[in-house]
C-alpha cells in the first residue's frame, strides 16, 4: 500500500511539474506574440521614420544619434539575440527581402541606413529599398572604396566609409584639436545647448525672394547662418547678406535649440 502511495505521489509530482512547464512555455510564447503584435502595430502607425538595417556597432551608433534628435527608428536584423536588449521596434529578417523592408514600413519611411557588414549585402538592400520607395533617402555603409560608386549607382544618396571618416577625425584631433572637439560637442555630445541644423526654405515661404539681410534672421532669432545650399546643390559658406533666398534653398544655421526653432518658425510660417 505504501509503495502504491509513493508511486502515486511520484506520478502526481511529475504530472504537476510537466503541466507547470507547459504552462510556462505557453505563457512565454503568448507574451512574445503579444509583444510582437504590439510592435507591428507601432511600426504600422509610424511615418517619416528611419529604417536601420544591421544592428552591429555602426547600426547602434546611428540609432543612438537619431534618437538623440527625436527621430523614430525601426531596426532590421536577422539575429534575435543581438536585438533582444533594444527597446526600439525591431523587424526580424533579411533586409535584402522586399517583405522584410515592407514590414518595417519602407513605403512610409523618410530614410534608410544600410549598415550591414558586407558591401554586397548593402548594395542589395539599396537596390531593393530604392525599388520600393523612389523618394527614400538612402545612406549606405561601404568598407571598400571601390564599392562606393556601385552603391551610388544602385540608388544610395550618400555612401559612408566608417574607417575613412574615423581616420579623418583622428587626424583632425592631432592637427586642430580644439576645432574637432568643438564640432564633436555641437554635433554629438549634447552637453552644450548649441546645435548645427539645416532649415529648408519651402515654396511659399515668406522669406522667398528676400535677401538674407532683409530676413533679419540673426536679429530676430540670434541664430547665425553659416552656409546656404542652393537648389542646384552648391554651398555658399559665410553667405553674403545680399544673397536672395529661393525656393528649395537650405540654410545651415548654428544656435541654441530655441534660436533654431525660431528660425524654423519664421521660414515655415
Amino acid at each position: 500500500m505504501l509503495t502504491i502511495v509513493v508511486i502515486a505521489l511520484g506520478v502526481g509530482t511529475a504530472l504537476y511539474t510537466f503541466s507547470a512547464l507547459v504552462e510556462l512555455l505557453l505563457e512565454g510564447r503568448l507574451s512574445e506574440q503579444v509583444r510582437r503584435r504590439r510592435m507591428e502595430r507601432e511600426i504600422a502607425s509610424m511615418r517619416d521614420h528611419v529604417v536601420v538595417c544591421g544592428w552591429g556597432r555602426v547600426g547602434k551608433a546611428v540609432a543612438a544619434q537619431l534618437r538623440g534628435h527625436d527621430t523614430a527608428v525601426v531596426v532590421i536584423d536577422m539575429d534575435e539575440d543581438r536585438v533582444e536588449e533594444t527597446d526600439l521596434p525591431v523587424v526580424l529578417g533579411d533586409a535584402r527581402e522586399d517583405s522584410c523592408l515592407q514590414r518595417a514600413g519602407i513605403e512610409r519611411a523618410r530614410a534608410l541606413v544600410a549598415a550591414l557588414t558586407d558591401d554586397a549585402d548593402n548594395l542589395y538592400v539599396t537596390l531593393t529599398a530604392r525599388g520600393l520607395n523612389a523618394d527614400l533617402f538612402i545612406v549606405a555603409r561601404a568598407r571598400i572604396l571601390s564599392s562606393e560608386g556601385k552603391l551610388i549607382q544602385a540608388g544610395a544618396n550618400r555612401v559612408v566609409n566608417p574607417q575613412q571618416i574615423g581616420g579623418a577625425r583622428m587626424a583632425a584631433f592631432t592637427s586642430q584639436p580644439h576645432v574637432a572637439e568643438f564640432l564633436d560637442v555641437v554635433m554629438h555630445d549634447g552637453s552644450l545647448d548649441l546645435r548645427l541644423e539645416e532649415v529648408a526654405v519651402p515654396v511659399g515661404s515668406p522669406i522667398v525672394g528676400q535677401s538674407l539681410r532683409e530676413t533679419q534672421l540673426r536679429d530676430r532669432t540670434g541664430a547665425l547662418v553659416l552656409a546656404i545650399r542652393g537648389a542646384d546643390g552648391t554651398f555658399a559658406t559665410n553667405p553674403d547678406p545680399g544673397t536672395v533666398l529661393e525656393p528649395d534653398t537650405v540654410l545651415i544655421a548654428i544656435g541654441t535649440t530655441d534660436q533654431l526653432d525660431a528660425v524654423g518658425a519664421i521660414v515655415r510660417s
